[in-house]
């Protein structure tokens, strides 16, 4: 049996689950966590775990829709927490976030975008590398309300989590549980970032004033 065999047993474990939510809750605070990969390769062994055991009349899918709730929730409350430490923290926090450039660049960019509609920027930042956290910290860093970034945060929160697991799906469905097959999930989700980062970069800054 291959370790992504394996891991198809594990997705009716709990504690699977449990590592989803705190790999997407926390790697807005650690952008290095794999929370993207883990989420793919938990839901392609998922898929082809499942479509095995319901045979040719096609695969059950509790468990990927559970993974996928796990993640979209997930992100949502780490979004949530980024965004009230940033703008509950003090102003230590506040200092630390004006020595980052980046995020300084940020602050100015949603500092406006977000309460004049313009919160595509949110969903767009979601995909990018380390995006979702230059977006939570510096919409509050940018003395935003919670009542205009949860939607946006929700919206995009579930759509990075159902491409997510629509790319684990069907890799699973078309490759079975093979490295090749996760490889080109886990490339399709690579290529989705660099868009969003490239995206991000060539966007105008809004006027100020």
């Amino acid at each position: 049996m291959t370790v992504l065999e394996t891991l198809g047993t594990l997705v009716y474990e709990p504690w699977v689950y449990v590592l989803i939510v705190l790999s997407v809750l926390l790697d807005v605070f650690l952008p290095v966590l794999p929370s993207g990969v883990l989420l793919v390769t938990a839901t392609t062994a998922a898929t082809a775990a499942t479509a095995e055991l319901a045979g040719p009349g096609g695969a059950q899918l509790p468990e990927v829709f559970a993974l996928l709730l796990c993640a979209a929730t997930a992100s949502v409350l780490g979004d949530l927490a980024a965004f009230g430490l940033a703008r509950y923290g003090g102003r230590r926090f506040a200092s630390a976030l004006a020595r980052s450039r980046r995020l300084t660049t940020a602050q100015q960019r949603l500092g406006h975008v977000l309460v004049r509609g313009g919160g595509p920027l949110v969903l767009l930042a979601r995909f990018a590398p380390a995006g979702r956290s230059v977006m939570s910290f510096a919409a509050a860093a940018a003395r935003g309300r919670t009542r205009d970034f949860l939607p946006w945060s929700a919206t995009a929160g579930l759509l990075w989590a159902g491409y997510s697991v629509a790319l684990g799906y069907f890799g699973g469905r078309l490759f079975g549980v093979t490295w090749g097959g996760t490889a080109l999930s886990l490339a399709a989700l690579a290529g989705a970032g660099a868009l969003a980062a490239f995206l991000l970069r060539r966007r105008p800054h809004p006027a100020v004033g």
